[in-house]
């Protein structure tokens, strides 16, 4: 099941999820939360903003690393509204105030991302069973509107990893670009569950060379170097490991490469990865300049 229609959820049925609460915090205090389905939970108090410290407003960690079960900072002691809603929710208008708690902007048909966020209205469809009367949309652009940060051209990042719901900007600039997220994802499916079409569908010759490689036989799979977790959205595993797998595709094995640059006080990644996210999240002993040496001929080594 995907994780879409649980991006927010109130309290009233969140609270049947296996989640803790910040420290200090009960569900009389909670309308909202913001996830808790794979990566991370925050949450939104009964004015309307996200939880950011404790209620006598000292330091407090209040989101939820589901991975860990360790708590992180966020936006530590800011009063932070939730700004959100217009991919987090089906229905949403920038107008107004849900609920009339004064910390949420916008208002919403329903929390999460229902069917019809991608699909427009669906009364009609419903009505009638017609398959006509709904709109479908394989463009990656459509998903491309929530899963996009800052311009499409470029690829924000930070603390050395990049910054999370960023797909679309690494999609068109990987050697990818022309193709769309349902040409391989299922989106009615939780992501890595959701793969309709794997790598080797179209990469035939290089999935044939690769069979029977050192690599292959210890269970290495395209995704583990081609799409290493070189984006950090709740936690990191080490320096060169993220919670969520990029969409660059491309591997640049130079040991002199550089994945990231800043521009002005911004970092951006840039349209590949290095070895570093490529072979070290794995090889945690080794350097790039190894890494560099042993990814020539690394689909056939071993036959």
């Amino acid at each position: 099941v995907s994780g879409h229609p649980f991006k927010l959820m109130k309290a009233e049925f969140a609270k049947y999820r296996p989640l803790p609460l910040p420290e200090g915090y009960t569900w009389d205090d909670i309308s909202y939360v913001i996830g808790g389905a794979t990566k991370k939970a925050r949450y939104i108090d009964k004015k309307g903003y996200i939880i950011t410290s404790a209620k006598d407003g000292s330091d407090l960690k209040t989101q939820y690393n589901l991975a860990t079960g360790t708590w992180s900072y966020y936006h530590k002691g800011q009063k932070k509204p939730y700004t959100c809603g217009k991919c987090h929710t089906t229905g949403y208008k920038p107008e107004g105030h849900q609920d009339g708690m004064e910390g949420i902007k916008g208002t919403w048909a329903f929390p999460g991302i229902q069917c019809e966020a991608c699909h427009g209205p669906g009364g009609n469809h419903v009505k009638t069973g017609d398959r006509s009367k709904i709109v479908v949309d394989g463009s990656s652009a459509l998903c491309g509107k929530c899963h996009i940060r800052g311009k499409k051209d470029s690829i924000p990042a930070k603390g050395g990893f990049i910054r999370h719901h960023e797909q679309y900007n690494e999609l068109l600039a990987s050697p990818h670009k022309s193709l769309n997220c349902v040409t391989c994802h299922n989106p009615h499916k939780k992501a890595e569950f959701s793969i309709k079409r794997p790598c080797e569908t179209c990469h035939s010759s290089q999935a044939k060379a690769f069979k029977g490689s050192t690599m292959q036989q210890v269970g290495v799979r395209c995704i583990d170097c081609h799409m290493p977790k070189a984006t950090k959205s709740a936690v990191k595993f080490g320096p060169y490991e993220g919670d969520v797998r990029t969409h660059l595709f491309k591997i640049n094995t130079s040991a002199d490469a550089n994945m990231f640059y800043t521009k002005g006080s911004k970092t951006f990644a840039k349209g590949f990865v290095t070895v570093e996210f490529a072979c070290l999240g794995c090889h945690k002993n080794k350097d790039k300049n190894w890494a560099s040496r042993m990814a020539t001929g690394v689909h056939t080594r071993g036959k």
